[in-house]
């Protein structure tokens, strides 16, 4: 028979262990999206400083394969968790983000493509950092270190600002799902 104190250690321990495997849930989810986005940013970045007057076409483009490719990522792993990651909610949600910053960068403001290179990561790094205060710590220091990293290319880098994007921003959402994986 368990006295008291042993039950309340056991059922600390379960709560921890439940809070360890819903993390690392969301880190499996969350890292597959990182690396895909990451590599669809590297390529954007990488077009606009190859070919900049095809940038916004090649942007619009990347993103919708970046959407269909979360449904693809939600309904690979629906049948072994039995949870749409990514749903309509989520589709709508992405879209009001999107929205809110278009009207940001094109109505309220006339960003410069420099300027939108910036703004755009740190914008959705703000998410991560805001979800990281709940879903995990990761989720903070990826969004500190692209914003960051963004800001020292804005200011620094001169020209080669959409090179060092694709390196930063795209690499860095890269090397934060890899970071994921092994967490």
């Amino acid at each position: 028979m368990i006295d008291s104190q042993q039950a309340s250690e056991a059922l600390a321990d379960i709560n921890e262990m439940t809070r360890r495997v819903r993390q690392s849930r969301i880190y499996n989810f969350a890292s597959l999206m990182l690396i895909m986005w990451g590599a669809l940013v590297f390529a954007g970045y990488l077009g606009s400083f190859l070919w900049p007057r095809y940038a916004g076409y090649l942007w619009i483009a990347l993103n919708l394969a970046g959407v269909a490719g979360s449904f693809a990522i939600s309904a690979v792993g629906y049948p072994r968790t039995g949870i749409r990651t990514f749903d309509f909610r989520m589709l709508i949600a992405f879209v009001l983000f999107f929205a809110f910053g278009f009207l940001c960068t094109n109505v309220l403001g006339n960003f410069t493509p420099r300027q939108m290179g910036a703004f755009w990561p740190i914008y959705f790094m703000l998410l991560y950092i805001i979800a990281g205060l709940w879903m995990g710590y990761a989720f903070v220091a990826i969004g500190l270190g692209i914003s960051a990293l963004a800001l020292v290319g804005y200011f620094f880098v001169g020209g080669w600002f959409d090179l060092w994007m694709a390196f930063v921003d795209g690499g860095g959402l890269m090397l934060g799902g890899l970071w994921m994986r092994r967490n």
